[in-house]
């Protein structure tokens, strides 16, 4: 038992203090309960979550937020690790929260490889590297090699991801040619996704970060076929539409008494999303505000568009004339983390809206530069007092973590979305297949492969947004009933599987029990 020992101080380490809840009907149970809702259920607050439903560990430069909870979780009470009870559905399980999920993986491995006779507690088994305890790491990896064949393609990623983190690439070369046969980017979510997994361990592998997205098996796309592939996503699955609609309602209701309003988007990306507000503001008693709005560009918004940031400002003001609101466009073609006070264009008497979605988490932090452009731009807004602030990020846990761990949790992640995407249209939809290739895959082949300032794709959690926000100044502002309303209703063209939840002051939107975005608003 002495291997059992080694991991569950090993597990301590990362995981505890933790908080783990019970899924459970005992009305007399210590544990905090909570619920989640489909999009045809009535909208409700989780006012019963602890305040603190993450875990803060002392591993600097940068402070960590563990994702072993989920508002679409099995509802746990507190207790050890191995005494953790996973409800059937709990397709996606945290790699940060004990063995569930994609850990359990590994503990199937370790049973191939060492047999029912094994003394290892698969309870506790969290790391390839630990269950298969041998004399020397190459008599490990041949007992993998051997049984490769035989493993499927999560097992065989993760058995990959461990292999290279522990750099022996002989057994990674051969595990990725055995998960060549087993992946395609046409077939089921797991092997389109594995598909692009395998990519990016051959790009981390193969090739400096700097020409990474060069390593995909596509040629990079014209900007009309890029704009296609953006709205064929924007129609099949909510997550674009979760973050446009629930920032303009906060927006709309903020400013209902304002005669003058500036919103500064920090990706204004087509300006969709500000069309909806202008023909809402258009309807207002007593005649519309001015609307003036300052939009921050990026790079591949300006090639789906085909030309800079005038076109955008063309299409909303055409938009506005038509529904008569006076209005303003300001361009900032520079990028989120080069923007100075000068870029905002800042004015006296106006009621100041700043729109974050899906944009925070490519500005580097201190893990990354000592600048610290993530923090520096949240004091910047700070500073000009806005009314509302609206952020709207995806909920997964990648920016500071370590290669084995990010891998696992941008598997678990992304089979979620993948499997969410699926839904959406037939398998063999061609232009389905080149929107996940052009459109996240670049995202997902980013996470495993690159380090440093060539990771652009940072993610963190709602608790450590939170965190953020509330050291630049800022304080939550709760949520209103017609936030999550207009959600619902926006959700009911898609599949029921979708599902929203609300915890302190942020709204949740999950595929089954895995949580994928939360959009919050602060001032």
């Amino acid at each position: 038992m002495q291997a059992s020992q080694r991991l569950m101080d090993k597990v301590e380490q990362y995981y505890s203090p933790y908080y783990v809840f019970n899924n459970s009907n005992d009305t007399s149970s210590s544990g905090t309960q909570f619920s989640f809702q489909s999009q045809n259920e009535q909208f409700f607050t989780l006012d019963s979550l602890p305040a603190a439903g993450y875990v803060i560990y002392d591993s600097p430069p940068a402070v960590s937020v563990s994702s072993n909870w989920s508002p679409f979780s099995p509802q746990y009470s507190q207790s050890t690790i191995s005494d953790q009870h996973h409800s059937s559905d709990n397709t996606y399980g945290s790699p940060l929260s004990g063995c569930s999920g994609v850990d359990g993986v590994l503990s199937e491995m370790a049973s191939k490889l060492l047999g029912p006779e094994s003394d290892i507690d698969d309870s506790s088994s969290c790391s390839f590297n630990d269950v298969a305890s041998e004399p020397s790491s190459l008599t490990k990896w041949n007992r993998v090699l051997e049984i490769a064949s035989s493993l499927d393609v999560k097992e065989l990623l993760l058995a990959c991801a461990e292999a290279v983190s522990d750099a022996y690439f002989p057994a990674a070369e051969v595990l990725m040619n055995v998960l060549e046969q087993k992946v395609s980017v046409s077939g089921e979510p797991m092997q389109r996704l594995s598909a692009y997994m395998l990519e990016g361990i051959r790009a981390r592998l193969f090739s400096s970060g700097s020409i990474i997205y060069k390593k995909l098996k596509c040629k990079e796309p014209t900007n009309s076929e890029l704009l296609s592939y953006m709205q064929v996503l924007y129609h099949i699955c909510p997550y674009y539409k979760f973050a446009y609609t629930s920032a303009n309602v906060v927006i709309d209701e903020v400013m209902t008494n304002e005669n003058r309003i500036h919103i500064i988007d920090f990706q204004i990306a087509q300006g969709s999303q500000w069309m909806f507000l202008i023909q809402s503001l258009a309807r207002r008693p007593g005649g519309p505000p001015s609307v003036r709005i300052t939009g921050v560009d990026d790079s591949q918004s300006a090639h789906a568009r085909g030309g800079g940031l005038q076109l955008v400002g063309e299409r909303l003001a055409k938009v506005a004339e038509s529904c008569r609101v006076p209005f303003e466009f300001n361009a900032a073609a520079i990028s989120g983390s080069e923007v100075e006070l000068e870029n905002l264009y800042i004015r006296h008497g106006e009621a100041l809206a700043v729109n974050f979605p899906y944009i925070l988490h490519h500005m580097p932090d201190e893990s990354v530069s000592t600048v610290n452009h993530r923090d520096r731009l949240l004091r910047l807004v700070k500073s000009l007092s806005p009314k509302i602030v609206t952020l709207v990020e995806q909920e997964s846990n990648t920016n500071t973590a370590a290669f084995v761990p990010r891998f696992r949790e941008t598997l678990d992640y992304y089979t979620a979305m993948f499997e969410s995407i699926d839904a959406g249209r037939p398998r063999d939809d061609k232009q389905r297949i080149s929107a996940e290739e052009h459109c996240v895959a670049r995202d997902v082949v980013n996470i495993i492969a690159c380090e440093g300032a060539d990771r652009v794709e940072r993610h963190e959690l709602f608790g450590k947004w939170s965190m953020r926000l509330k050291m630049a100044g800022f304080t939550p502002c709760s949520l209103s009933p017609s936030v999550g309303e207009a959600i619902n209703d926006m959700l009911k063209d898609y599949s029921s599987n979708y599902r929203i939840a609300e915890s302190k002051g942020a709204l949740y939107l999950g595929w089954k029990n895995r949580a994928l975005a939360t959009t919050s608003a602060w001032r």
